[in-house]
């Protein structure tokens, strides 16, 4: 059974930095199953479409991408063993504040968009006050 719960959503002030964390079970190429499993981290406003952040890819190299709006701010890391997907985000402005989500693809590529990926986390509310 396939498993992302996502946490470390708070609130804090603009300038301030979080950490998220992503606990993934039972994907493709974890747990002794076969395959591979692209990684990423997607946010969505109220009312708005859902939209990446950041995304990494699972073929043993292991590429980013991030999107503009948070390139320089955030990053992505990944920890295999611990079953851990990060994302540091630092310099946090209002126009960060969202619903962050934790998703995952049955492919070893990531992909930029949100219907490619099979399988999400319910999600982690993150707020920055000015």
């Amino acid at each position: 059974q396939v498993r992302l719960e996502e946490s470390g959503g708070a609130s804090v002030q603009a300038g301030g930095s979080l950490t998220l964390l992503c606990r993934f079970s039972g994907l493709p190429g974890t747990d002794g199953l076969p395959g591979n499993s692209a990684l990423g981290w997607f946010r969505q406003a109220q009312g708005e479409e859902r939209g990446v952040i950041a995304l990494v890819d699972s073929d043993g190299i292991g590429t980013k991408r991030y999107a503009e709006s948070v390139e320089g701010r955030f990053t992505l890391s990944k920890d295999n063993a611990e079953k851990l997907l990060h994302l540091k985000m630092n310099n946090l402005k209002p126009e960060d504040t969202d619903m962050y989500f934790c998703a995952a693809r049955g492919s070893s590529c990531m992909a930029f968009m949100t219907d490619r990926y099979n399988y999400w986390g319910q999600g982690t509310q993150v707020t920055v006050f000015p």
